[in-house]
């Protein structure tokens, strides 16, 4: 019950990061086995894992983390768009990032999971401050 009342009581960031840590896991999850199991191309891997994770993130972001009333009408092309935009942004910028600061110390069998990881940060902060501002204000 504590635990209950606490959760109630942290501020939006804090949830939004619970809900990511569990949307992230598993859109990484999905990527990285496209991409290092089923040898799927980086940008579908990672297209398919975000889309994976942006479902779940919806419905956990509107109903726990912002508590929002917002209809799905309204709500749900200003999502997307905003998941799309976060999306080619961090990725792009990632894949970009390590191609020119990682390339001569990883080893290029690396490089595209390390655009991964470093674009999922980029995503998770900008897909938040869209989130936020944007779609369930």
């Amino acid at each position: 019950m504590i635990e209950v009342k606490y959760l109630k009581a942290t501020n939006t960031f804090v949830r939004f990061v619970m809900v990511g840590a569990v949307n992230t896991a598993a859109g990484l999850f999905i990527m990285l086995t496209l991409l290092n199991l089923i040898g799927v191309s980086y940008w579908l891997s990672t297209f398919i894992g975000n889309s994976a994770g942006a479902i779940l993130s919806y419905f956990l972001n509107r109903s726990f983390t912002f508590r929002s009333s917002v209809g799905l009408t309204k709500a749900a092309p200003r999502f997307i768009a905003v998941i799309l935009t976060c999306y080619v942004f961090s990725y792009w910028a990632s894949s970009k990032l390590v191609a020119l600061e990682f390339a001569n110390f990883l080893p290029a069998r690396l490089h595209n999971d390390a655009a991964v990881l470093i674009g999922s940060g980029i995503y998770t902060i900008s897909n938040y401050l869209g989130q936020k501002k944007f779609v369930f204000k």
